[in-house]
């Protein structure tokens, strides 16, 4: 899928919503935990409810993988689940890796080979070779650690260069950008933190944006729409808690549903506004 496959289907759901499938056992309703799979059985009525609104999934993969073989075994029905459901879907799994190339190419091989997905998040650090493995499968992306919401972002992220004054996610940005073409390459870029959306679109105006945040977080949709926007929409606003768990009864698929057709309104409107459908 490219940058403008992706448009056609923010167009098409007149939304912009990635659901995030933080799927901790310990949180999902009780009336599921005596199933075979609970983590399954509840990512199933989430996906069912809730894919009418949404154009992406992000399957956060520590929640996965701290299960062991059985969690790999229900993140890859997981998947095979949202692609029978709906094959346009975009899916992103969160991993967040970035090792020498090697290794990378082991896990390239993991999320694109042995696992049908769309994107993986990848942490720059390591510099172009970590990241490199995963750029050599036509059609599918790295999504590149930025700007992100959390407190520690203030540790390593704002330091400056000497010299030009650039801020360390703004080198990121500069450097990772000419690795590859916009439709290979996303970046990370927290809601919390909206107002440097702005400063970011001035490195990378034509990139798509993942910007979790929104909801249980306290990041606000407007802000984030506000400074991100592009002519392509150019954003996945993901929310994970704040729908996944808006309800623990056995009616926590319907809650989560009308959850996320509020937020899909609200893009509606933002896309209307700015004559993107």
């Amino acid at each position: 899928m490219n940058s403008n496959e992706l448009f056609k289907n923010i167009q098409k759901k007149k939304s912009f919503l990635c659901i995030g499938l933080d799927s901790d056992v310990h949180k999902i309703p009780s009336h599921l935990q005596d199933s075979g799979d609970p983590v399954y059985e509840f990512n199933k009525g989430i996906i069912s409810a809730t894919h009418p609104y949404a154009v992406a999934y992000k399957p956060n993969i520590a929640f996965y993988e701290s299960q062991g073989a059985k969690g790999w075994e229900t993140l890859d029905k997981t998947l095979r689940f949202i692609r029978e459901t709906d094959p346009e879907l975009f899916v992103i799994a969160d991993a967040k890796r970035g090792d020498i190339g090697n290794t990378s190419r082991m896990y390239a091989k993991t999320f694109f080979d042995q696992m049908d997905f769309d994107a993986v998040t990848v942490a720059p650090y390591m510099g172009r070779d970590s990241v490199q493995p995963f750029l050599e499968y036509p059609g599918k992306w790295i999504i590149v650690l930025a700007l992100t919401s959390n407190i520690g972002a203030d540790d390593f992220q704002f330091l400056r260069e000497k010299g030009s004054g650039k801020r360390l996610f703004e080198i990121v940005l500069e450097k990772s950008a000419a690795w590859a073409s916009p439709d290979q390459i996303m970046f990370v870029a927290g809601a919390t933190r909206a107002d440097m959306l702005a400063d970011i679109r001035r490195y990378i105006p034509d990139h798509f944006l993942l910007v979790p945040g929104i909801g249980a977080q306290g990041g606000s949709l407007q802000e984030v729409c506000h400074y991100g926007i592009n002519q392509k929409c150019g954003l996945l606003v993901n929310s994970s808690r704040g729908i996944i768990f808006a309800d623990g009864s056995q009616n926590y698929a319907l809650r989560a549903a009308e959850k996320a057709r509020e937020i899909q309104e609200q893009m509606a409107d933002v896309l209307d506004q700015n004559r993107l459908i």
